[in-house]
């Protein structure tokens, strides 16, 4: 067995995603990119925090699908969503590698922040394809992937993922990369 096949999601202890919210204020951060009724995939959305603020936008005839690997971070967000009544988040424990949930064509926005960095390597690709697949024509989506030791990313894999798409703006920081794509 190849390095790669033995390689697994990585999943971050929730602490991280706590610190995390200092840096990227989901005000500021998310609401450009949706709009009251839409429908949203967070996907690798941790314990929800931005889940509960795309609910929070979308409204009751918005729905948010909130998928991550670690089975922890969605019973987190499940409690969170049943304290504060939103009805209108699907929470999903599974890679974003296997999407068989969401409908084609189906998703206006899809938030990938740090996603793409963390997926097993040998499941990338399927990732990628699962998320054009789930996006609308005119849809969009958020891609971020880390830099550095803790992430599987390096920069000819980053660029290989951005062929995929029509990318609308990205950037090279210091720590991550990260773009907004729509479908070519």
């Amino acid at each position: 067995m190849g390095k790669d096949k033995e390689k697994k999601d990585k999943q971050f202890p929730l602490i991280v995603h706590k610190v995390a919210r200092l840096f990227e204020p989901p005000k500021k951060f998310i609401e450009p990119f949706v709009k009251k009724g839409q429908v949203v995939a967070d996907l690798g959305c941790g314990p929800g925090y931005y889940s509960l603020h795309f609910a929070k936008i979308l409204g009751q005839k918005g729905k948010v699908f909130s998928v991550d690997s670690d089975e922890r971070s969605i019973d987190a967000l499940n409690k969170k969503a049943q304290k504060h009544g939103y009805k209108n988040i699907e929470a999903y424990t599974s890679s974003a590698s296997d999407l068989p949930f969401i409908e084609d064509n189906s998703i206006d926005f899809i938030f990938a922040n740090g996603l793409l960095c963390c997926i097993a390597p040998n499941q990338v690709e399927f990732a990628v394809n699962e998320i054009k697949r789930i996006l609308k024509p005119n849809g969009r989506a958020y891609l971020s992937a880390a830099k550095g030791s803790l992430a599987y990313m390096t920069a000819e894999e980053w660029e290989k993922i951005l062929n995929e798409f029509k990318v609308e703006k990205r950037e090279d920081k210091r720590a991550e990369y990260t773009a907004e794509v729509s479908l070519k």
